[in-house]
């Protein structure tokens, strides 16, 4: 019996460890490829955050609704939704989701077919005639029907778990989070979001955009840095004669905190920082010296 609840234990273990590494990121794309979606993303939210102060002054503040909530194991935060009048249901409430997702189950109750898309980078996206949470209820949100692993995951060791709520019901309010009362609170703000999961797939499927292939700009100089070593920065090992790096004053032995902005707190860190710096510009390196921090000018000169 001891036996079968310590590999209970570790299984869970293992759960919370994969479920930590997903941290709820539901859809993993290539940064870089998605950079302008993410770019047109954040300027929706952006939007959100300033709409309450385009409404006008004769019309009357919104009341608060609040909607309690319960704190998984994994951190997440779970609370009960009506689709379409049948439930409840309970599902994740992710600020970071860009969609609204359920699984098949729930959207066979509510009565929503889910259709599959001729070609999609992602599950079509239906529409929930009713959402309600609380007191709140929201008419036409779109969301995605499938079994995802990961909720599916979830549901297995900490379920019921149905699905999540993301974007586009929450950016339709002002929204606080109480974690010592464990109460969410909404206050409507008439902001209509876009599908921010056809922006991406817009932005996947452009083929007209030029794309131009650069060399990183020259700095002459190259850092290590020990496994065991887990202070801020980067070694300097060595610094070219005539280089950049070498005019700016760099030398051997300096501890490299940051460059151009981005710390600098391994050997890959740096090689990412200075992959940003166009070439022919000049970036601001900080450096440690005789426990003395000092900042550098670098041109950084152009050329392979």
């Amino acid at each position: 019996m001891k036996a079968q609840i310590a590999d209970r234990r570790l299984q869970i273990a293992d759960c919370l460890m994969r479920i930590g590494r997903f941290r709820c990121r539901f859809w993993i794309l290539c940064a870089r490829s998605l950079e302008s979606a993410i770019c047109n993303l954040q300027s929706a939210i952006l939007i959100i955050l300033v709409m309450p102060g385009l409404l006008r002054a004769d019309e009357p503040a919104a009341k608060p609704v609040v909607v309690p909530f319960e704190l998984l194991k994994t951190q997440h935060m779970a609370i009960k939704i009506m689709i379409n009048g049948k439930g409840p249901y309970r599902v994740i409430f992710d600020t970071g989701a860009p969609t609204n997702l359920i699984n098949n189950k729930v959207a066979k109750e509510a009565g929503i077919t889910a259709k599959k898309p001729l070609f999609s980078f992602f599950p079509a996206s239906e529409k929930m005639k009713t959402l309600q949470i609380g007191d709140l209820k929201v008419e036409n949100v779109g969301t995605m029907v499938f079994d995802h692993p990961t909720v599916s995951l979830i549901n297995k060791h900490f379920g019921p778990i149905e699905g999540l709520i993301g974007f586009p019901f929450f950016a339709r309010f002002k929204m606080t989070v109480d974690y010592q009362k464990k109460e969410l609170t909404f206050v409507p703000n008439n902001f209509e979001p876009p599908d921010a999961m056809k922006i991406l797939e817009k932005t996947l499927m452009s083929s007209n955009q030029k794309k131009v292939l650069a060399p990183a700009g020259q700095w002459g100089f190259k850092v290590a840095k020990e496994a065991k070593d887990a202070e801020p920065g980067v070694n300097v090992q060595e610094v070219l004669a005539g280089s950049p790096a070498a005019k700016a004053g760099l030398m051997a032995g300096d501890r490299l905190l940051a460059l151009a902005g981005r710390w600098t707190d391994s050997v890959a860190d740096c090689y990412a920082a200075a992959g940003y710096v166009p070439a022919g510009t000049e970036a601001r390196v900080r450096i440690s010296r005789n426990g003395k921090e000092m900042e550098l000018t670098v041109k950084v000169r152009a050329g392979l």
